[in-house]
């Protein structure tokens, strides 16, 4: 019997889809264009006589960012705020899940996409939703309820993902500040993600997909190839992207709320960023191609977020090998003070003071994920390294490589600096008012670090001693 063809698409829903095309490229091409722009250009927006304290358009941008970003996470957390209501649904959906018994598939070992392959496929379409976590995962009880009520709310949502926390916070201060970290990516980034409803990933430990959905591109999903090479790696963040390529909205809800553990040792951390990073810059590229069937603003922040990177690492090149020691050091200051009005801001909407120490990962960005993403930009199609293991102790140190790059180079742009500037004269006006502000701004930044690892070493640097565990979980 012959199958009948498929119905052609009509004439103004491809001319739609391509207006769309073209506006998202359009825009795109604008939002890069204008950061280019106000960071090349340079112009400022204010500063003082000396031209020392320094205000420019490329800053301005990053602070109306940080702001934009900031408010929609705060109008998301409004919109989920916990109504106190007997809802019979609910009831029904835990009944549920009670009853259903446990099945246990042993197969040999062959990464995280055999499993959930293995398991999406085992459930065909058995079910309606299906729940994703990873082993070393542990789920608050009312965790699965929450993410299955944000789905059945909306049919236009695909997936949903929950708030992980990090379980053993108190291990060491890599892990310290990996909970403080976790906590700002979900519960501000990913919640102004969600209010757009275009959530970039969702994350392994906790999530829920439309199991008729996933059915439809499981095989593709599976057999995902990047230049030839089939991907072991970034699992989730293409589940994710499929979803979106459908059209279909991504959201998160801090409701659900899962536990899980974080690397300890700043090794294995480094690690697993760079395996991260690898995932983030492939999956970009697969994500442009959906920009036109969501929000501006998967657009908008995937440009931002994808360029910001580069621009950091430029300027601090530029500053160490041309720049004059008062330059270097306001960009210092620039930095933290960015990171602690970040801080303060997730302080406040937790309601949690300890927040404020989140300033303190500033220098553990700058120092080690941004060269760990340039190592994972030129390796993304390798695959043999970057384990997931948590707690075993890391064999590998390629990743430690771009450090060892990147310290060479600001040392030798800071020796080549520091040369020059003593050779310069100092007896002009200018200078003299230099070396006032260097000197303001020297005590400041170190009366900053002094204030902060006080407070982490009295209000944390003991727990971690003590070893007195992470959060305490009801399972």
């Amino acid at each position: 019997m012959r199958q009948d063809a498929p119905k052609p698409i009509p004439a103004a829903r491809r001319c739609s889809g391509l207006a769309r095309r073209l506006l998202t490229i359009a825009f795109a091409l604008l939002i890069l264009g204008l950061m280019t722009w106000a960071y090349a250009a340079g112009v400022p927006l204010a500063s003082d006589r000396h031209g020392l304290l320094a205000f420019g358009l490329y800053g301005a941008f990053l602070s109306a960012h940080l702001v934009a970003q900031s408010l929609f996470a705060y109008l998301e957390h409004g919109a989920y705020r916990e109504v106190e209501a007997e809802d019979p649904g609910r009831l029904a959906v835990e009944a549920l899940v009670r009853t259903r018994r446990c099945v246990c598939v042993a197969q040999r070992w062959g990464g995280k996409r055999e499993v959930m392959y293995t398991a999406f496929k085992a459930l065909g379409d058995s079910v309606d939703y299906v729940q994703v976590c990873d082993s070393d995962t542990r789920l608050d009880p009312m965790a699965l309820l929450e993410l299955v009520q944000v789905l059945d709310e909306d049919p236009r949502v695909g997936a949903v993902g929950g708030d992980v926390r990090i379980l053993n916070p108190l291990d060491s201060w890599v892990s310290f500040l990996s909970s403080l970290r976790y906590w700002v990516a979900f519960n501000v980034e990913r919640a102004c993600q969600s209010y757009f409803h275009c959530v970039s990933c969702i994350s392994g430990p906790l999530g829920l997909y439309r199991n008729n959905l996933l059915q439809q591109f499981l095989e593709a999903w599976y057999n995902q190839k990047f230049l030839g090479t089939h991907c072991t790696f970034g699992d989730d963040r293409h589940l994710t992207n499929r979803m979106l390529s459908m059209g279909y909205a991504t959201k998160y809800t801090s409701r659900s709320r899962c536990y899980s553990e974080t690397p300890s040792s700043f090794l294995r951390w480094l690690s697993q960023q760079t395996r991260w990073s690898k995932s983030y810059f492939r999956e970009w590229l697969y994500n442009a191609l959906w920009w036109h069937r969501h929000h501006a603003w998967m657009t908008y922040e995937a440009v931002v977020s994808g360029l910001f990177p580069f621009f950091v690492a430029a300027t601090v090149l530029r500053l160490f090998y041309a720049g004059r020691p008062w330059a270097l050091l306001w960009v210092l200051l620039c930095v933290q003070g960015v990171a602690l009005a970040k801080a303060a801001f997730a302080a406040w909407l937790r309601g949690c003071l300890r927040m404020v120490l989140l300033s303190l990962y500033a220098p553990l960005y700058m120092c080690g994920l941004l060269p760990a993403k340039f190592l994972a930009l030129v390796t993304m199609n390798q695959s043999g390294w970057g384990t997931s293991g948590r707690r075993k102790l890391a064999a590998n140190y390629v990743p430690v490589l771009p450090l060892a790059l990147w310290a060479l180079l600001l040392l030798g742009g800071l020796v080549r600096s520091v040369a020059q500037e003593a050779q310069a004269d100092w007896s002009g006006p200018s200078r003299a008012a230099e070396a006032r502000h260097l000197a303001a701004g020297a005590g400041a930044y170190v009366g900053y670090w002094v204030v902060m690892l006080t407070l982490y070493w009295v209000g944390v640097r003991r727990l971690c001693r003590r070893r007195a565990g992470g959060y305490r979980v009801q399972v």
